[in-house]
């Protein structure tokens, strides 16, 4: 479309183009329109027979489309109460796919009617950054029959690979709005003693790619006596600006990602730093690009991990709680890269001490999401198991070692019968 974008005032007029039987993406993460959902919220009978789809996650995206109306269905990549609440009926596909994965379905296998971009306002060229989410917008932009635009007075222009042009919109109302926010958490002692060990692993010049949470932000403040850094990253949080201020990262671009979770400060921090440097997930977790950076360092969570050096990071007791994520392309593209290397990071217990979080097998309906011969290094509070070049029993002799100790007994036990079935 070459026309001027038709304006709509305001976001109800763009609640106003949903019609039945129209599949609508909306963005999550920090590129959720706040606006769009309550305009919804308030004019339900819009969504009425529609299908929504978009990457959002628990915790940080809190809009419930599926109680908008009883017969509004959703494609979803990442479980939720809502999205729990709701497989009964029939009304959720829960698709079962990592970050490319999710990319090849929104490009090749779904027609959209809608596609909803919340956006910086234009600069002198009528382009629109997407601010501090990029993630999946580019997947659907293009291929979307009617594109809206929100935009933000809010939301910092950032640097990056993709925008949008206003002349490529259908419609368009601007509104300020509030940027969905992640609150930081404060690290304990015992993540903070995980979080060095963590650090002790990383060198000088490497490129480092992690993920949000306590534990994430712990390993970035461990980092602080590091220099030549860089990052590669899905997501960045605050933590990286302390590092940029201590000089540990620098240089233009030297930030590669595609989503920024924190607060107001934050955002505003990262419109204004060249540093950052904006992708879409179809480039940050392409294989091929990872593995062409020479000494990446892929810093991931995970649930659980066996003696075999499994990671399960979807599943507790067989109940689907999370979603692959971008944990498989980072974990094989450190395999590739030059001096690369992938790090499982993990509480070594949960329920206050109850349970340990390495186990001898995964149990029946574990989810394995990253397979022994990708596991380089699993990382605990007691310790750190180096697993390359380790043979089966070196590696789960490694494990033991990082298990809490009150565990350590049991797990050696189980093991010595694993070995007799080998």
């Amino acid at each position: 479309m070459t026309a001027a974008a038709m304006e709509l005032g305001s976001a109800s007029g763009a609640v106003d183009r949903l019609r039945p039987g129209q599949m609508v993406y909306v963005p999550g993460v920090s590129g959720e329109s706040l606006p769009f959902y309550e305009a919804l919220r308030n004019d339900a009978d819009h969504a009425r027979d529609v299908t929504f789809v978009g990457v959002h996650f628990p915790g940080i995206n809190r809009s419930d489309y599926l109680a908008l109306h009883p017969t509004v269905r959703q494609r979803a990549y990442f479980m939720s109460p809502a999205v729990r609440a709701a497989l009964p009926s029939g009304r959720v596909d829960l698709m079962p796919l990592d970050y490319p994965g999710i990319v090849r379905d929104l490009e090749e296998d779904l027609h959209l009617d809608v596609a909803l971009a919340q956006v910086a306002p234009p600069d002198e060229s009528g382009r629109c950054s997407l601010g501090v989410s990029y993630d999946f917008l580019p997947s659907v932009w293009h291929k979307a029959r009617t594109r809206i635009a929100h935009v933000n007075p809010l939301l910092p222009r950032t640097r990056g690979s993709f925008s949008v042009r206003l002349e490529d919109c259908s419609a368009r109302f601007e509104c300020p709005a509030a940027v969905p926010a992640l609150v930081g958490e404060t690290a304990d002692e015992a993540t903070r003693r995980h979080a060095a060990h963590v650090a002790g692993l990383v060198r000088d010049g490497d490129t480092l790619q992690f993920g949000v949470g306590r534990l994430q932000g712990a390993i970035l403040e461990a980092l602080r006596g590091h220099r030549r850094l860089r990052i590669y990253s899905g997501m960045v949080s605050p933590p990286v600006a302390r590092l940029v201020d201590a000089g540990v990262i620098a240089g233009e671009g030297a930030i590669e990602t595609g989503v920024a979770l924190g607060d107001a400060s934050f955002y505003d921090r990262v419109g204004r730093d060249a540093t950052f440097y904006f992708r879409p997930v179809r480039e940050t977790h392409d294989v091929r690009r990872i593995a062409a950076i020479p000494n990446f360092c892929a810093i991931n969570s995970a649930l659980s991990v066996d003696l075999w050096g499994q990671a399960n990071a979807e599943s507790i007791d067989g109940r689907v709680v999370a979603g692959a994520g971008g944990l498989p392309a980072f974990s094989a593209g450190a395999r590739l890269a030059a001096n690369g290397r992938s790090v499982i990071s993990l509480s070594a217990t949960a329920e206050g001490g109850q349970v340990s979080r390495i186990v001898a097998k995964l149990p029946a309906g574990a989810i394995t999401t990253v397979p022994r011969y990708e596991t380089d290094c699993v990382v605990t509070e007691y310790g750190t198991a180096e697993l390359r070049g380790l043979s089966l029993q070196a590696r789960a002799r490694a494990l033991i070692r990082i298990a809490a100790p009150q565990f350590r007994e049991q797990l050696a036990s189980q093991w010595l019968d694993m070995e007799k079935a080998l």
